[in-house]
C-alpha cells in the first residue's frame, strides 16, 4: 500500500480541499516573493504553502470536532496534491512516493519547529526556523523576521475563524502586505 493508500475519504475531503486551496492562494502572494525575496522556486513555494497549511491545520486541531477531522482532511489534500504535482512534472511513478514521503516527513519538521515558536510566542525563534527552511539557511535579514510577523499575524487572525466559517471550507488569511505591517 503506498502512501495515499492510508487516506480515506471521507465526509471531510471537499471542504479540506478547500480550505487546502485557501492556503495554497495565500502561498502565493506575490509579495512574499517580490517584497520578502522568499525564492520563487519549487521549495520556496513548497515552505510558503507548508506554513499556511501549517497555520491552518494548527487552528482546526484547536477546535472541537470537527476541527481536527477538518484538520487532517487538510493534511490529506496537501499530500494529494503533492502526489500529483509531481507526476505532472514528470518525476517517474517509482520515485514519487519517495519523494512524498520527504516532503511529508520535511512538513512534520517544519510544523514542529514552526508550533514551539507559536507556543512560546517566540518570534525569534520563529524567524530562524523560515530562515533556516524558506532560505535553507542562507541570510535572508530582515524577511525572515517579516515572515515570523507574517506567521504570527495569520495565526491572530485564522484564530478569530471559527468552526462555523472554516468548517463550510471558507478560510481568510490576511494579505502580505498587511500581516507583516500588523
Amino acid at each position: 500500500m503506498g502512501l495515499f493508500g492510508m487516506f480515506k475519504r471521507g465526509k471531510f475531503e471537499r471542504r479540506g480541499y478547500e480550505l487546502y486551496c485557501a492556503a495554497v492562494e495565500a502561498a502565493r502572494d506575490p509579495d512574499l516573493y517580490v517584497q520578502l525575496g522568499v525564492p520563487d522556486t519549487l521549495d520556496g513555494r513548497f515552505d510558503l504553502v507548508g506554513l499556511y497549511a501549517f497555520l491552518l491545520i494548527r487552528r482546526l486541531t484547536d477546535l472541537p470536532a470537527p476541527g481536527p477531522e477538518l484538520a487532517q482532511a487538510v493534511f490529506d489534500a496537501m499530500f494529494s496534491d503533492m502526489d500529483v504535482n509531481l507526476r505532472e512534472m514528470g518525476v517517474g511513478d517509482l520515485s514519487v512516493g519517495k519523494r512524498v514521503r520527504a516532503m511529508w516527513e520535511a512538513f512534520h519538521g517544519r510544523s514542529a519547529a514552526y508550533q514551539s515558536a507559536l507556543a512560546a510566542d517566540d518570534v525569534d525563534a520563529m524567524a530562524q526556523a523560515i530562515e533556516r527552511n524558506v532560505w535553507r539557511g542562507e541570510a535572508a535579514g530582515d524577511a525572515a523576521a517579516a515572515l515570523a510577523r507574517l506567521a504570527f499575524a495569520e495565526r491572530a487572525h485564522l484564530d478569530g475563524q471559527g468552526l462555523e466559517t472554516l468548517g463550510q471550507g471558507t478560510a481568510r488569511f490576511l494579505p502580505c502586505r498587511q500581516a507583516i505591517a500588523a
